[in-house]
């Protein structure tokens, strides 16, 4: 009998060559894709609301017959009207959809539809607008769709939720006896898990809520298992290889320390604790250093650096961008040009540089000849070889893959591997995504630094936005405009930096000194536009999010972003954070309209506080988990119902299962485990090959 993996969905009854198309959009290949294709959310359609009953104001279901329809354009806004009534005995209600004409040859009077949206009233009528619709065509119909609890799936052009639901019960009654449950069965008696048939089944298709919790938990516990199998193998992996053992004295670790200007606070202090201990032990560090924009992250990062360098190692410092990457260096060479490392000798690598720099850079590198190196993904490529580098720094690792990270291992000798991020990773993720990481976290911000008030103004506001703009110039300021886009578009309608640029310099802001930036300038330009500007030889910087990371200009406090409801939460902080870094206050001013409850919600959240840890756990209650880092993060695409936001209990203790395995057997090599080591391999077969690498 063929694995369900290995069945085509277009032998499931109804589907065929044709529709089989238009699944693999949906990313359904097979008939194992298909039942594993889980509903998005569910509509209670057990007691449905009479028309008679619907409270307005309130989302309800109705379903009833098609008494009239009507197609017309609105004579004020000019768009096309679909409308269409109902009739379920006990009154009537209208449903009105706007510039969707195709909408006119799907309702036909006496035909039964169900629909659900938002009531309101309209000259003294009930009525719906844009609600979602079902045409119901005969009793099979109905016992799928109605008087039941529904599943609402996400849809491609071509499909209707009445034929995804026939589909997948045709599937499911065809095919649920060849599902292979892959939990071992005393892990499911001991937590009293339901078996996979019942599982998939009440997951689609519940005869009660209490059925389907059981099921998503069921599911979800089988996921997160797997995945934090997978995890501890990776760290296993690693750690039980040999690395270096660093020898760092008390005297050495005080040296560091002392070295500065100024007093480091009490959470840097705490975190050199924490990675002097892992450098010092025989197998490499995996530590996650979690710290605010302007925390101080990369000074910490730096004492690995100098412990290597004094070991008679080399170290590396990768960063996603050549702006951020030259930051470092130049902060970096700052912070060593005098004292006690001022021997250590710091090259820069990254893709701008000439191909004649590079050829003398590489042997350097190799022989030994430099301590440290910063640069972008040019440190992982092959013609890059180090000597014997034992420390290795990654910043921004939400940008880089697990493959990235892999690959500047193996430039050492298993070396340690400090991870930073200034985007605060809420427990649940830390958990789910890097549980294979030792987590250290600056939440403490160096005294002197300034404050930073936030403000949302209209887009019809500009001129006042324009006038501060000039009144903190003639203070000695400058500033910063941000832009979503480059160029204008006709699709988008959205101020671009290109454009803006012009406007500032030729009309807006004639007397003053305007620069441009954004990500499609040349390497040399944009770094000349940005050494100009550090140097007080442009007021102000209209960008776009190339300045998001990296870019430090003590003397830049006030900060315009344009249409902020386009950008990301997590986005808008790290624009923020580029203002406020002296000891002058910032001024953030956030230009926007939102036009979602989502971009609403994310301009209250940035205008509420600054507070980094916050602002990530707020951005992961909008958005979730799937969207927080992108779907290039392992761990994300392979969680299809599991979501470590709201179940983060059954994560711990599905990671607890997960630690007692492993500990008991670390390469799954028993008799018992090793059908659970195909399933991590089938499971993640570009993550484990990362593993091999890393």
């Amino acid at each position: 009998m063929p694995f369900l993996e290995d069945i085509s969905v277009q032998y499931v009854k109804g589907v065929g060559p044709a529709r089989k198309k238009l699944f693999a959009r949906l990313g359904v290949g097979s008939v194992a894709d298909l039942l594993y294709f889980f509903p998005r959310r569910y509509q209670d359609r057990r007691n449905l609301t009479p028309v008679a009953q619907v409270k307005v104001g309130q989302w309800q279901t109705v379903s009833g017959k098609i008494l009239a329809k009507d197609s017309r354009r609105s004579w004020y806004t000019k768009k096309h009207v679909s409308e269409m009534t109902m009739d379920d005995g006990s009154g009537r209600i209208s449903c009105v959809w706007f510039n969707q004409p195709y909408l006119d040859r799907y309702f036909s009077e006496g035909k039964r539809v169900v629909c659900y949206g938002k009531v309101d009233v309209y000259k003294n009528r009930l009525q719906m607008v844009a609600p979602e619709y079902e045409i119901l065509e005969n009793e099979e119909d109905e016992s799928l769709n109605l008087r039941r609890i529904v599943p609402i799936y996400s849809l491609t052009r071509g499909f209707t939720q009445r034929y995804l639901r026939k589909t997948i019960k045709a599937s499911l009654e065809k095919y649920k006896d060849q599902l292979s449950d892959d939990l071992p069965v005393a892990l499911r008696n001991k937590h009293r898990l339901s078996n996979i048939r019942r599982s998939i089944s009440n997951i689609h298709f519940p005869e009660s809520f209490e059925d389907q919790e059981e099921a998503l938990n069921r599911i979800s516990f089988e996921e997160f298992y797997f995945f934090q199998i997978s995890i501890i193998l990776r760290r296993l992996s690693i750690t039980h290889k040999k690395g270096v053992a660093h020898k760092i004295s008390d005297a050495a670790a005080l040296r560091f320390m002392k070295a500065f200007p100024f007093e480091l606070t009490g959470a840097q202090k705490k975190v050199i604790r924490e990675i002097r201990a892992d450098m010092q032990r025989d197998s490499p560090m995996l530590r996650l250093l979690q710290g605010d924009v302007g925390s101080g992250k990369t000074l910490v990062a730096l004492f690995g650096c100098v412990m290597a360098y004094e070991n008679g190692y080399q170290s590396c410092f990768m960063a996603p961008t050549e702006i951020l990457a030259r930051q470092h260096y130049e902060n970096i060479k700052r912070m060593i040009g005098e004292g006690a490392f001022k021997d250590m000798k710091v090259a820069l690598l990254i893709s701008g540089i000439k191909k004649a720099e590079k050829d003398r850079i590489f042997p350097r590198i190799k022989n030994g000849d430099v301590d440290l190196v910063i640069g972008t993904h040019a440190l992982i490529d092959e013609e890059v070889g180090f000597k014997n580098l034992s420390f290795a720094v990654i910043d921004e690792q939400h940008k880089f893959g697990v493959r990235q990270r892999a690959l500047l291992s193996e430039k050492g000798n298993n070396p340690d591997v400090l991870i930073m991020t200034a985007t605060p990773i809420p427990r649940t993720l830390c958990i789910t995504l890097y549980g294979d990481l030792d987590i250290s976290v600056i939440d403490e911000m160096p005294p002197g630094r300034g404050k930073t008030e936030t403000r949302l103004y209209r887009q019809d506001q500009s001129n006042e936005v324009y006038q501060l703009i000039r009144s903190k110039v003639a203070e000695g300021q400058q500033v910063y405009v941000i832009y979503p886009v480059i160029e204008e578009s006709e699709k988008l309608d959205l101020k671009a930096a290109r454009n803006m640029y012009k406007h500032f310099e030729t009309k807006e802001f004639k007397n003053l000194s305007v620069g441009l930036v954004h990500g499609q300038m040349k390497q040399k330009e944009s770094r000349e536009v940005m050494d100009r500007f550090k140097n007080k030889e442009i007021d102000i910087l209209v960008a776009t999010t190339v300045v998001e990371v990296g870019v430090d200009v003590p003397n830049a406090n006030v900060m315009v972003i344009e249409h902020a409801e386009r950008f990301g939460l997590a986005q808008l902080h790290q624009l923020r954070g580029r203002i406020g870094r002296g000891e002058s206050d910032g001024l953030c001013i956030l230009v926007a309209e939102a036009q979602t409850s989502e971009s609403n919600d994310r301009l209250k959240a940035i205008l509420s506080t600054n507070n980094g840890f916050e602002i990530a756990q707020r951005d992961l209650e909008i958005r979730g988990p799937g969207r927080f880092f992108g779907r290039h993060q392992h761990g994300l695409n392979e969680l299809k119902v599991a979501n470590p936001m709201t179940q983060l209990g059954i994560l711990e203790l599905a990671r607890k299962e997960a630690i007692a395995l492993t500990e008991d057997d670390p390469k799954l090599a028993k008799e018992p485990n090793r059908y659970i080591n195909d399933i991590i391999k089938k499971r993640y077969p570009t993550y484990l090959r990362d593993v091999k690498a890393g």
